[in-house]
């Protein structure tokens, strides 16, 4: 059963464009800009030198501390340029430049199969961290840190979030549709890591498909084991269909919604013995573990009204978006807005020479009819971001702190609570940029 959680919203989901279109293969671009910050923590090393020629899968950089992940090659080429580079999050960014060579084969090699169920949970966490493995979901965060929590939290639940409830994007409902056993085996792979009991996989209720396919393959994995049909007093592996709404995806409110717990103010899930991935990063623990494959592609989803063919895809990390055209029949009309990521929280771009990261879940071309050029009015005190705020924040007054340089005020009213869903300025009937203000008031108090 559901739980739900406080505020939130209900945005058109515009999914229709993709939610029915399988995975394309894999677009294999001739040249890939490899940041060498594509995740939370410090920026990773690079390990080699332009000039040299790198394989498929190869580390080209190392990880530099304890929150960082390393990079490795997403096809076989030449080293060409190392120097900085423009990056989904509209910085510049120290960056690994490689290109193919005449007809070399970028096919990713599968190895021989693993003995899986010989290896332990220390050797398991090894592979997810030398795999440069982080959040698929957006927040980038190296999931090798999220899976060795202190000895002092121990972990009982994990929460498998297929929620995805930013509009448009659609790359997790087809891999849960398309992946289900791989999905699985991922999730096996983490409950061994941390010696969790419960696993809960959390899917929003306009993703029927998705549901099936993930109860499908719990009933095939139980009658194979022989305890068929579940007893209630089983709750080992449950999907829990959430009802729709924005921002469920986000931790503490997918939390909330599946097992009623609260992660206390600036806690984490581990703090209430819980451990949230998303599914793309659990589809990559798999392929990591049995496949000996680091994450050097994902599945992304590109979509828009300007789109000719939207599409969800296998892209290799570090392709260009100007190279991408090809792969969705290219543009119907004028895209006047590109974003990487959801409409609610993704990030826009000035330019089309950006590379797919590890975080990027999908690129969104907008037209002018989509776009909201309403100017902002005075505030009518309607209440509205209060109550569509699913951290239980004042926007308004907080709006009002930073405004006047109150940072400190602002503090203590809880804007460091606030995670940039977006659901304020959504509601504002004065078109108030109330998500502008929350990013600046943040960015003061941490640059102190």
């Amino acid at each position: 059963m559901s739980h739900g959680f406080y505020g939130g919203i209900h945005p058109s989901s515009s999914k229709t464009l993709t939610s029915d279109r399988p995975i394309k293969k894999a677009f294999v671009p001739k040249k890939v800009v490899l940041p060498l910050l594509q995740h939370t923590g410090s920026i990773a090393e690079a390990v080699v030198s332009v000039g040299d020629a790198v394989k498929i899968g190869q580390l080209i950089a190392k990880s530099t501390g304890f929150i960082s992940s390393p990079v490795h090659a997403s096809i076989a080429g030449k080293v060409t340029k190392i120097g900085y580079s423009p990056t989904p999050t509209s910085s510049r960014v120290l960056s690994i430049t490689i290109e193919a060579e005449g007809n070399e084969d970028q096919d990713i090699k599968v190895p021989d199969a693993r003995d899986v169920n010989a290896m332990t949970a220390e050797t398991l966490l090894g592979i997810v961290k030398e795999a440069g493995i982080v959040g698929a979901g957006g927040a980038a965060f190296p999931t090798y840190v999220k899976l060795s929590p202190p000895k002092t939290k121990p972990i009982d639940t994990v929460i498998l979030n297929g929620a995805e409830c930013e509009p448009y994007l659609t790359c997790d409902h087809r891999l849960m549709v398309e992946k289900a056993p791989q999905i699985f085996k991922g999730l096996d792979i983490i409950l061994k890591i941390l010696g969790a009991k419960n696993a809960y996989i959390a899917i929003e209720d306009n993703k029927l498909s998705a549901i099936y396919a993930m109860e499908r393959e719990i009933r095939k994995m139980h009658e194979k084991s022989g305890i068929f049909p579940r007893k209630k007093t089983d709750h080992s592996m449950k999907v829990v269909p959430l009802s729709t709404k924005y921002p469920q995806g986000a931790e503490k409110q997918i939390v909330k919604a599946v097992t009623n717990r609260v992660i206390p103010s600036g806690g984490l899930p581990m703090d209430v013995g819980c451990v949230v991935q998303n599914v793309g990063t659990v589809f990559a623990i798999y392929e990591a573990v049995y496949l000996g494959k680091p994450m050097i592609e994902r599945v992304i989803t590109i979509t828009g009204s300007c789109v000719k063919e939207p599409v969800n895809m296998w892209v290799r990390i570090g392709t260009l978006l100007s190279d991408l055209e090809p792969s969705f029949g290219g543009f119907k009309k004028e895209a006047k807005k590109i974003i990487i990521g959801g409409p609610m929280m993704g990030v826009s771009q000035y330019t089309m020479d950006v590379p797919i990261t590890k975080g990027a879940s999908g690129v969104l071309f907008l037209s002018e009819e989509e776009l909201d050029r309403s100017e902002e009015s005075v505030c009518i005190r309607c209440g509205k971001c209060l109550e569509v705020c699913a951290m239980g924040l004042a926007p308004t007054a907080l709006m009002q702190r930073v405004k006047k340089d109150s940072f400190a005020d602002a503090k203590e009213l809880g804007i460091m609570n606030c995670f940039e869903c977006g659901a304020c300025a959504y509601s504002c009937p004065a078109k108030i940029p109330l998500l502008d203000y929350m990013k600046f008031g943040k960015s003061k108090l941490l640059s102190v």
